[in-house]
This record gives structure tokens, sequence and C-alpha cells, in this order.
């Protein structure tokens, strides 16, 4: 048994233990079966955000459903980055991407807000859960992004963590150069605030500036989507602080 780079990795929220057994979803047993063509004695990876990654085969599958019989533990659990997204909810294929690659950039939850001129009233939590999972099976993560309900951002803000540095990409050229920001402050519990496709109203900007916790961040001299600021800045993050130095799971081909 040697997974490579085509051997499929599946999220699932129940416990698993080596020489133990995983009944996979429909969902999850259609996508092996209709989609990838896999069948009874093909490899499949599998993790949960706290068993570590198990190497498994595919010990069932059929119109009933589908097993996993875990051989052995691939990777243990390690932590992600203490990392948060703060955003107002954009239109929904630029929020689908923003999710994904949120997910793939290490982000830890995923908080989004209410601004006043934020222009997507609706946000189904269902669909964002299913793009982080996706994002996450992709991107060898080992856990997937909690997802907060959304709420008024000065209501989020009125209960801030203190310890938790509050980095706001600020579009109006009030904010320092993130790069400046991310060496002086060194690491620990960070968060991104990524406003809406309207940009922040002058009402929230000026409170936000005045709290302890909170810096303005510019991105350059170009003024950027919203969903391509946020993923900037955590690019930027990664880069500086986060864990881009480490290598990733080795996964040969055959």
């Amino acid at each position: 048994m040697s997974a490579d780079f085509r051997t499929p990795r599946l999220f699932t929220p129940e416990p698993f233990a080596v020489g133990g057994r995983l009944r996979l979803t429909p969902a999850q047993t259609h996508y092996l079966k209709n989609v990838l063509r896999r069948k009874p004695g093909d490899d499949v990876l599998v993790f949960n955000g706290r068993d570590g990654e198990g190497e498994g085969r595919i010990s069932a599958l059929g119109r009933d459903g589908a097993e996993i019989e875990v051989a052995r533990l691939r990777r243990p659990q390690t932590s992600t980055p203490d990392l948060w997204l703060v955003f107002a909810p954009v239109k929904k294929a630029a929020m689908d991407n923003l999710v994904a690659k949120a997910t793939e950039l290490g982000v830890d939850r995923l908080v989004p807000v209410w601004t006043q001129h934020t222009q997507a009233r609706r946000l189904n939590l269902d669909r964002l859960e299913a793009q982080a999972i996706e994002a996450a099976e992709q991107s060898d993560r080992l856990s997937v992004p909690g997802i907060a309900p959304p709420r008024p951002l000065l209501d989020v803000l009125s209960d801030w963590p203190g310890e938790r540095r509050l980095l706001v990409c600020d579009e109006t050229g009030g904010g320092r150069p993130i790069l400046d920001v991310l060496d002086e402050m060194g690491s620990g519990p960070t968060a991104f605030l990524a406003g809406p496709e309207g940009g922040f109203a002058i009402s929230e900007l000026d409170p936000m500036r005045k709290l302890p916790f909170s810096t303005a961040i510019g991105l350059g001299p170009r003024v950027l989507r919203a969903d391509t600021a946020a993923i900037a800045a955590l690019s930027c993050w990664q880069a500086r602080l986060g864990d881009w130095h480490e290598q990733p799971a080795f996964r040969g081909t055959r």
C-alpha cells in the first residue's frame, strides 16, 4: 500500500483507528464508485481533523454504501496556524472561490460578517462547508476550517478576543504596508478582515482604527477586489509568519 497523487482523500467527521473500518456517506460512495470508478481493494486516504491521516483500502463498495478498512496511520494530527479570516460575503462565484482558497491557505476559522455595504445578503453555510471540505481534501491539509454563523461586524468586534490581532484590509489608503506590519508583529493569534465589494463605511472604519487590537493594512498601489484582497493578505501572512517553510507530505507517482 503506497498512496500517490491519484489516491482519493476523504474527510469524515467520524473517529477512526488503525485496523478499524469507516462507513462512508452515500455521496462519498457515489463519488468513489461512479465518478472515480474505484473498486474494492483500491487505496483511499481519510482524515477527520483529530486522528491524523489514515491510509486504507476500500473493503466494500456497493449499492448499500462503502466501507474503508484503515491499515495504517500515514500522518499524525498536526495543528493549523492560528489564523482567522473575517469577511463580508460577496457574490456566489467569488464566495466559493474565497472559501476554497482560504482553506488552501491554512485558515483555521472563517467568520462571515454583515457590513453596511454588503451586497450579498444570503449565505448558504452548508454550501460553504462543502466548498471547505473539498478544498481540504484536495490540498492535503488535515483539518477543515470552522465556519461561524454570520453576524453584524460591530457585534463581532464588540466581543473580540483581545489577544488576537486584527489586520483590516483598508482600501482607502489609510493602512500601513502589510509586510511592514507583519515584520513588526511577529507570530501569534491573527485575523484578517476583508470588507465588502462596496468597501467599508466610514462609520465602520473610524471605530476600527481606535481598537487596541486592530491595525489597518494596505496591499499595494492597486485597488483589489474584496476576495482578491483577502487571498493576497493571507498569502503574505503565510509567507512571512505561517507554515510555508514546511515541506508538503510526499505522495509519489507510479
